[in-house]
């Protein structure tokens, strides 16, 4: 393919609506409408109210990245959605908004994985990605660590969280100290005014651990941790240092994505690292990732933190790798999958295609 495709991507796995319009390589533009102040009074996403804010968004946000991108629906090349993993409700309204502008312009679709997308957006920030790159996505859903030899096709997890994801954490930390919702933001934010005075555990890093679970994470013990310790000084009538709470526990996470990602790298012989999803706009999570893979010889890949939440940039450049690599499209029939296992880029293939020799 001489000329690069235009392809616009959706995104709705939570409560962004993101609309991206890439061309090959290039971002031309990202919209996102997100519905996180109406999910604050609840405390968390609420997938109901998820899926009706997508609908009212949708159009509004196609139109607006097409406006600013100055792209005309009839332009495009192609279309890409996140068909999973996420909110079956939020996913399902994505997939069909995205079915039909497809059938009505007549154009490929393709389903991609929402993991698989975080991964590949860094490719219009910072070119073409090292085949194979290690990748660390971290979000409020997911902590895994992926050996990704070919963005379009071959994607191996590594590791996963058991239990809460890094994200999840960060969001009942805050609810702790009384912070607010999303609470990775303003953890970030409280730190950097606090002191690392309190050793709170870094899950699964015993020898033992390391034996079972090399490149897993457990972030409910440290979560139980800081409750315990916040309720003792609450108990004891002494005011709680919020900052250095903060600090504290921001380190202890920071400290064991970046100790198991860095040792992923050497132990599989890869030379550059990907950080992406919503945790990777910590700006502890980037600085000790940074001066970690400085001292390992490995470079260090991280979207700028819009490109790292959730977007529409990360499915359209995945979308955009698909049809530059020559990868079938998907079949109309393509479904939501709110469990899709990261090991599967894209879905709603035709049923005749081998997954493993597709080209």
């Amino acid at each position: 393919m001489t000329d690069a495709p235009l392809v616009l991507g959706i995104e709705t796995s939570c409560d962004e609506t993101g609309v991206g319009i890439v061309h090959g390589t290039e971002l031309l533009f990202d919209a996102i409408a997100s519905s996180v102040d109406e999910h604050a009074r609840f405390g968390g996403v609420v997938p109901e109210v998820a899926s009706r804010a997508h609908l009212e968004a949708m159009v509004p946000t196609i139109e607006r990245a097409c406006r600013e991108a100055g792209v005309a629906l009839t332009d495009l090349d192609g279309i890409a959605v996140t068909s999973g993993p996420g909110l079956a409700g939020p996913l399902m309204v994505g997939v069909a908004s995205a079915k039909a502008l497809a059938v009505a312009l007549g154009l490929p679709i393709y389903g991609v994985n929402h993991l698989a997308s975080h991964v590949a957006v860094d490719i219009v920030e910072h070119g073409p990605l090292p085949e194979p790159t290690m990748a660390m996505l971290v979000s409020g859903g997911h902590s895994s660590l992926l050996l990704v030899p070919d963005v379009t096709h071959d994607i191996r997890s590594l590791g996963s969280t058991i239990d809460d994801a890094a994200g999840e954490a960060f969001d009942k930390v805050a609810r702790v100290l009384g912070l607010p919702f999303p609470g990775g933001p303003h953890i970030d934010r409280a730190a950097s005014d606090g002191q690392i005075t309190i050793d709170f555990p870094r899950g699964l890093s015993t020898r033992k651990d390391m034996e079972r679970h090399r490149f897993d994470f457990s972030f409910s013990g440290l979560k139980t941790a800081v409750t315990r310790w916040v309720q003792a000084e609450q108990a004891a009538g002494r005011d709680v240092p919020v900052a250095d709470v903060a600090a504290s526990f921001q380190e202890a996470v920071v400290d064991i994505l970046t100790r198991k990602a860095v040792l992923a790298c050497t132990e599989h012989d890869v030379a550059a690292l990907q950080v992406g999803g919503g945790v990777a706009a910590n700006s502890r999570l980037r600085a000790m990732a940074q001066q970690r893979c400085d001292d390992a010889g490995i470079q260090l890949r991280v979207p700028r933190p819009g490109l790292c939440t959730d977007n529409g940039a990360m499915v359209a450049s995945l979308g955009a790798q698909m049809m530059l690599k020559g990868r079938p499209a998907s079949d109309l029939s393509l479904p939501a999958d709110s469990s899709l296992p990261v090991t599967d880029v894209r879905t709603g293939l035709p049923v005749h295609v081998d997954h493993d020799h597709a080209h």
